[in-house]
């Protein structure tokens, strides 16, 4: 199978092409820079070009392009970056793909979204992909800035697969790299009072989703990145401590937190109760399907 893969330089993209590469797929990117190798084409998703030849014999396209939402304050300017980056190059393809379906030789997309889209408030009953979108700020970039685009793309009968990811947990990247640091020193600590809902997957589950969802014609939609058996981040701290022998005692006050991170401290305090529905519905099964399995797998290394 041929992939093309736009955001292909991050912690998730980069651990997708050498998954595929190892496996013998092929694998080509888009790149900002000029391109260095014949397996690079450049684009640029702001002005709404990209080159075409990029998409010759491809199967799937996998979107992961977008900036960094956690990097920096949410002030006026980065929540238009950050929203802007995202609907330029998912729109820049979706528009691309749309032009190509009139020629019959359309790609399907896989296009990446967050369990953000559901908010973090507090309830009796689970999210599932039916579920609406919550109100808040990382809801409408999921919505605006990452499915909403891709909507054309679905009406001109491409298939589109929206995977909405919870934080992926692999010692290789990602914010578990610095959990992991934070705990072997015996900083580790539990958010708030410990009782919300923290949705996370492994990176090889995620990665077999991505996968799976190429490789089954069925799959369309939005899917939940996220483990079956739903956990708090008392039980994920308690996880953690066990696996890398440290003590589990210390705790971050929540009006600490939300002093000094305002609104984005929801993301750590904040309730987000999530199944995977359509994934277990359909057969998809995960290799870490609870906490414990998750971080195991996360601080495994080869």
């Amino acid at each position: 199978m041929k992939w093309l893969l736009a955001g292909a330089s991050g912690f998730l993209g980069t651990a997708l092409r050498v998954r595929l590469a190892t496996e013998g797929h092929d694998v080509v990117r888009l790149v900002r820079r000029e391109p260095a190798t014949a397996t690079e084409f450049r684009w640029d998703p702001d002005a709404g070009q990209l080159d075409r030849a990029a998409f010759d014999g491809v199967e799937v396209v996998v979107n992961l392009a977008g900036t960094g939402v956690f990097d920096k304050l949410w002030t006026t300017r980065n929540r238009e970056r950050i929203v802007s980056s995202r609907a330029n190059t998912t729109g820049t393809l979706a528009r691309t793909l749309v032009d190509l379906a009139g020629t019959g030789s359309a790609p399907a997309l896989i296009q990446a979204s967050g369990v953000a889209h559901y908010g973090t408030a507090r309830t009796e009953q689970p999210h599932t992909e039916d579920s609406p979108a919550a109100n808040d700020f990382l809801a409408q970039v999921t919505v605006v800035g990452w499915e909403r685009p891709t909507e054309a793309a679905a009406a001109a009968g491409i298939r589109v697969v929206v995977i909405r990811t919870s934080p992926v947990l692999d010692h290789s990247g990602g914010s578990f790299s610095l959990m992991k640091l934070a705990w072997s020193v015996g900083a580790g600590a539990k958010l708030g009072d410990g009782r919300q809902r923290m949705p996370m997957i492994s990176l090889q589950d995620y990665l077999g989703i991505v996968q799976w969802a190429a490789a089954t014609p069925s799959a369309s939609g939005p899917y939940n990145a996220t483990i079956p058996q739903p956990t708090t981040n008392a039980d994920f701290t308690e996880a953690l401590a066990r696996a890398v022998r440290r003590p589990c005692f210390l705790r971050a006050p929540g009006g600490v937190l939300r002093r000094m991170l305002g609104e984005q401290a929801e993301q750590l305090l904040g309730d987000m109760y999530i199944l995977p529905q359509r994934l277990t519905d359909q057969g998809f099964r995960f290799t870490d399907p609870d906490v414990n399995s998750t971080v195991a797998t996360a601080l495994a290394t080869d």
